[in-house]
């Protein structure tokens, strides 16, 4: 049988490859499954797959904090003023300290603040210390009180001894800080820790 291909007829040689290679080829065996339209397998993007629930652990009893640290951590607590000025780098002669600290020398001039309010002990801290410096004293005592355990009643705590507490940093700073060398609690005879010893600057 003589076979066409586009459109002009198979010369003899093509016409007996294409039969031998027809005659390797097996024909597919039609089955019934074959009449049956093919189903659409792409997946419902609506379609949620759900896992099946995993079951949960059984919790184990226990009890609120039976973990947490059984060591109390404690209060921070500042140091107190008394400390904060012991902790100044020493400024003076170590032997004068030294006598200081024992109650060996002598104020040369005191002002007593016990009683006043910031308001009216600042200003005359101030003038005190300057005349005391301008006049070549060397050691003079400031006089505070060591404050009374009393609440005022008012919507903010108010601090006991405000004013013990207050003229150390006022001694360290602004326009006495050019005068004061040192500042020292007081001993128990001229006072304690109701007053303070300041050991004023030699003046040039």
């Amino acid at each position: 049988m003589s076979r066409k291909h586009g459109g002009r007829r198979l010369r003899p040689e093509e016409e007996a490859l294409w039969n031998k290679v027809a005659d390797t080829t097996n024909p597919l065996k039609k089955s019934a499954a074959s009449d049956k339209p093919i189903e659409n397998l792409t997946p419902d993007p609506l379609k949620k797959i759900r896992e099946p629930a995993r079951p949960r652990d059984p919790i184990s009893p226990f009890k609120l904090g039976e973990r947490a640290s059984r060591k109390a951590a404690g209060h921070v607590v500042s140091p107190s003023i008394s400390e904060q000025v012991a902790g100044q780098p020493l400024q003076m002669d170590k032997k004068n300290f030294t006598r200081l600290k024992r109650g060996k020398l002598v104020p040369e001039a005191r002002l007593d603040l016990h009683g006043m309010t910031l308001n009216m002990a600042h200003p005359m801290l101030n003038r005190f210390i300057l005349d005391a410096h301008a006049d070549g004293l060397r050691l003079v005592l400031v006089i505070t009180g060591k404050g009374k355990d009393r609440d005022a009643g008012g919507p903010i705590p108010e601090r006991v001894g405000v004013l013990r507490h207050q003229v150390p940093q006022w001694l360290h700073g602004g326009a006495l800080r050019g005068a004061v060398l040192q500042v020292v609690e007081a001993h128990k005879k001229h006072g304690g820790g109701g007053a303070w010893y300041v050991y004023l600057r030699r003046r040039r």
